[in-house]
């Protein structure tokens, strides 16, 4: 049995935690039902929701390159969550108002350039802030209360859609809420280290005299994490997937609650386990839950099972995205924190656009069957990356 650890964790990571919370659920409860939206009401092919998917996540990691640079050039990461969680909370009212599939592209990049100037300074803060003996629980935490908010987001809308008879609108409109719940913890609760200082001038994250600074620890976890984006494409396609086998509307948002409440349970234990296990143990236990997810996806025709793939694909996130995380937190420089997580989320963004470009155009070419067996190649990729570095 594990021993818990009587280190507390401080309560900004409690605060940031909740405020992770309220904007997955709001950004959740829209995601749930913008697949289904596009494809059946407004007519787009899977290959240009892949596309929209790819681009929006993309811009969220990339603009993350910089954010985290100017986040340790001020020394003060507080005013871009601000700034970032208040364009995520200002885009949700675009999605009930859309007409067309520019509005929903407006609105999605919008939300995620707004999540791209949070990501790293939020990451880079709670490096800041965790006790390094609980570092992984912290990141781990925080994950698990981001993923809870995904869980509660398209439960909420399998509620609302059954309250309001089917009404896809209003239930956007209530997405609206929580958004702005998530700016008002921040500017309550969030507080940040009196003695954290900046770099004094600006470095560009993109410029060799800064990557240098950079040890081969952290260059190897950027590489495995882009192996990790390409196995693992956007989520919408596992809502297409439910969909196409004939699981009805008001009951699609179930896929998400399945997969995040999946991730959620699993997220803080396996952050508590990376604090005492080899990590690389559990990188590579989390690229076999996807494995096996994929091969479910791709071969199930019944909705039941359809879930437990589901399931293992929420599991595969749990063990690896807070990981990931901590080691790039135990790797990088500490007056770089803030562009290290940045030039992470710029390599898995530039990988998360070409994900989803495969992945819907396989959809479309070879169908939804070949675009799993594909991503269960990518994963066994990086088992075997894991595998070689273990043994170096």
């Amino acid at each position: 049995m594990l021993k818990k650890s009587s280190t507390p964790i401080p309560r900004s990571i409690w605060a940031l935690g909740f405020v992770s919370l309220f904007m997955d659920l709001s950004s959740e409860l829209i995601h749930s039902l913008l697949p289904v939206f596009m494809v059946t009401t407004l007519g787009a092919s899977v290959l240009t929701v892949g596309l929209i998917e790819g681009i929006a996540e993309a811009t969220a990691q990339i603009v993350k390159i910089f954010s985290g640079a100017i986040s340790d050039f001020l020394g003060r990461r507080k005013l871009l969550l601000l700034l970032g969680y208040g364009l995520a909370a200002v885009s949700k009212p675009l999605f009930p108002l859309a007409d067309s599939m520019l509005t929903v592209f407006t609105a999605r990049l919008l939300d995620r350039i707004g999540k791209g100037i949070r990501g790293a300074p939020r990451d880079a803060l709670i490096a800041d802030l965790a006790p390094a003996n609980i570092r992984g629980t912290c990141f781990g935490l925080r994950q698990s209360m981001d993923t809870l908010g995904a869980f509660m987001g398209p439960l909420t809308a399998i509620l609302l859609l059954l309250l309001l008879n089917g009404d896809m609108q209003l239930v956007l409109w209530v997405a609206v809420i929580p958004a702005f719940i998530a700016l008002l913890l921040i500017v309550v609760y969030v507080e940040e280290p009196a003695d954290i200082s900046g770099v004094n001038q600006f470095h560009s994250p993109l410029k060799w005299s800064v990557l240098k600074r950079f040890p081969r620890a952290y260059w190897w976890v950027v590489v495995i994490g882009a192996f990790f984006t390409l196995a693992r494409f956007s989520e919408a396609f596992l809502v297409l997937r439910a969909q196409q086998m004939g699981l009805p509307l008001t009951w699609i948002p179930m896929v998400m609650v399945v997969m995040s409440l999946s991730y959620a349970l699993s997220a803080y234990p396996a952050g508590i386990l990376s604090d005492r296990w080899n990590k690389k143990y559990l990188l590579a236990l989390s690229l076999l839950w996807l494995i096996l997810a994929d091969f479910i996806l791709a071969q199930t025709l019944n909705i039941s099972v359809l879930m437990l793939g589901v399931a293992l694909w929420g599991l595969h996130m749990g063990f690896s995205q807070g990981i990931l995380a901590t080691l790039i937190a135990e790797s990088t420089p500490p007056e770089f924190k803030g562009t290290g997580f940045g030039l992470f989320n710029f390599v898995s963004g530039v990988l998360m656009l070409l994900a989803s470009l495969i992945a819907g155009w396989l959809w479309d070419s070879a169908g939804a069957e070949f675009t799993f067996y594909c991503g269960a190649g990518f994963a066994f990729l990086a088992m075997i990356l894991l595998a070689v570095k273990q043994r170096a």
